[in-house]
This record gives C-alpha cells, sequence and structure tokens, in this order.
C-alpha cells in the first residue's frame, strides 16, 4: 500500500489554500500513492479570530473541500484531509477530518476531541475551546485496503484514543497536525513512535510546517512510523513537499504477537 503525505503551508484563505495544495496532490497521485493524507488546518490558518470565523463554511460549501473530492475523484485515489475549520450544521465551527473515496464522495469523518488549550513556555496563549466545537466520539473507516483509526493533532498527547482504536482494530493512524515549532522539537518524534509502538498500528503524520501567513510557525517534519516504532520515512525540515511511503500491513500483525500490549490490558482501579 503506497501512502503519500503532504506537508504544507496553509495560507490564510480557502481558495489561496487550494491552489497551493493540488499541484503536491497531483505529484503524490503520479507517484502511485492509493492513500493522500494531509494535515490539520488544510484549508485555511488564520489565528485572527474575528477574520477566521466569517470565513468558515461549511464542508459541502468549502471550496478546499470540493476541490479536493473533485481531484480524488480525477485521479482515483483516495484522499484524507487531515482537518478542515468548518462551520457545523448547527452553525458552530469545529475542526473536521475527512475521508475521501476514489469516486469523490466523503465516506467518514471525525470531529477533533482535544482542545488544544495550552500557555506555551514562548509566551502565546491558544484556547481552541474558544472557537471549536469539541468531538465526542473515535471513528474507525476503511480505505485501500487498511482500517484507519482518524485522529487530529492535539489528540496525540493522550493514549487513551489509541489504545481504543488499536482494540477496534486500527492498522493505519492518521495523526494530521499543526504542532507549534517549540513543541513539535521537543516532543513530536518521540510522541508519534510511542503512539505506534504502544498499539502495534502505522503512524501516518502529515504536518504543517513553517511561518504561515497569520505569523505563526509550525513545526513541519512529516512522518511514517512503523508498527514497531521504526521511522518509514521523514520529510526533515518545514518545507511543503511530498513524502512517500509503502506500507507492509502483515507487519501490523508481526509486531501485535511479538508485543501482544492490547491483548494483555487488564481493567483496574484507579488511585
Amino acid at each position: 500500500m503506497r501512502i503519500a503525505l503532504l506537508q504544507l503551508r496553509t495560507p490564510a484563505t480557502q481558495a489561496a489554500a487550494l491552489a497551493h495544495i493540488e499541484p503536491l496532490v497531483r505529484e503524490a497521485a503520479a507517484a502511485g500513492a492509493q492513500l493522500i493524507a494531509t494535515p490539520e488546518a488544510t484549508n485555511i490558518l488564520q489565528r485572527n479570530r474575528a477574520m477566521l470565523m466569517p470565513a468558515l463554511r461549511s464542508a459541502e460549501d468549502d471550496v478546499v473541500v470540493a476541490g479536493l473530492c473533485g481531484l480524488a475523484r480525477e485521479l482515483g485515489v483516495w484522499v484524507l484531509i487531515g482537518s478542515v475549520l468548518v462551520r457545523r450544521e448547527d452553525g458552530k465551527a469545529v475542526n473536521r477530518s475527512l475521508l475521501v473515496a476514489p469516486d469523490g464522495a466523503v465516506t467518514a469523518s471525525y470531529d477533533k476531541i482535544h482542545m488544544f488549550d495550552v500557555d506555551l513556555p514562548t509566551g502565546e496563549r491558544i484556547r481552541e475551546s474558544s472557537a471549536y466545537e469539541p468531538g465526542d466520539r473515535l471513528v474507525i473507516a476503511e480505505a485501500a485496503g487498511a482500517r484507519l483509526g482518524l485522529t487530529i493533532c492535539y489528540d496525540l498527547r493522550f493514549p487513551a484514543v489509541f489504545q481504543a482504536l488499536g482494540r477496534a482494530g486500527a492498522e493505519v493512524v492518521p495523526i494530521p497536525s499543526a504542532f507549534t515549532a517549540p513543541t513539535g522539537e521537543a516532543h513530536w518524534e518521540v510522541l508519534l513512535r510511542a503512539r505506534a509502538i504502544e498499539i502495534g498500528a502505522f503512524v501516518l503524520a502529515p504536518a504543517q510546517g513553517g511561518v504561515h501567513e497569520d505569523g505563526r510557525r509550525t513545526y513541519g517534519h512529516s512522518m511514517v512510523v512503523g508498527p514497531w516504532g521504526e521511522v518509514l520515512a521523514h520529510l526533515p525540515g518545514d518545507a511543503p513537499g511530498v513524502l512517500l511511503a509503502d506500507l507492509d500491513l502483515a507487519a501490523v500483525g508481526k509486531a501485535r504477537a511479538a508485543i501482544p500490549a492490547l491483548a494483555n490490558a487488564r481493567a483496574f482501579v484507579g488511585p
């Protein structure tokens, strides 16, 4: 199974974001990718909330979603839109992952559960919960012959999410992200490898990278990690680009047989 991760530097408008991503999708498809995964906030990155919120549309009306559905259909590939910032049916904003089939239809969606509410050592204060409604359910979806367990960015720091996806049979866990540069430098690789190891699954981590139009800086370093914790592919630095990897799904069963942590887990009473 050949996959491609797209590393982006998403602009501050949806139209510019689609123009940024389309040539990378075409490059990935031309290289034989069956599944193409994009990072968090594929459609827009704008930290000025007064400018961001009026710009958000429903997923059905978002030009990036429409464009990527069209590309999936034209190129005959699966596209995991790592996340788009959109308005829900009730008018509330959500951070949503969408899985698009080769016929252009959206076959699964997942709303980010864990909100990034932090005060960084740099002095930056981030409160995702002030803008977005968190999701409340995990999602497993089939794509290109693999069982995907959907997550988004900050979910990476919550092992219970991955334990639940592993027990539900996820073989591949995408973690589309827009990690800040300081936290990415400190924690990105070690957390990705830990999540892969503890459930014996492939981890796909397409990332935002570089200095964006709104002034934020994201870490980049998109990465594919195998079920044994080995880094299979890595896009060093923060420049936009395409990262390819070939996944042997049989490696999932081998890793879980060698270290049967999911099978050996026991219920317990907390302190």
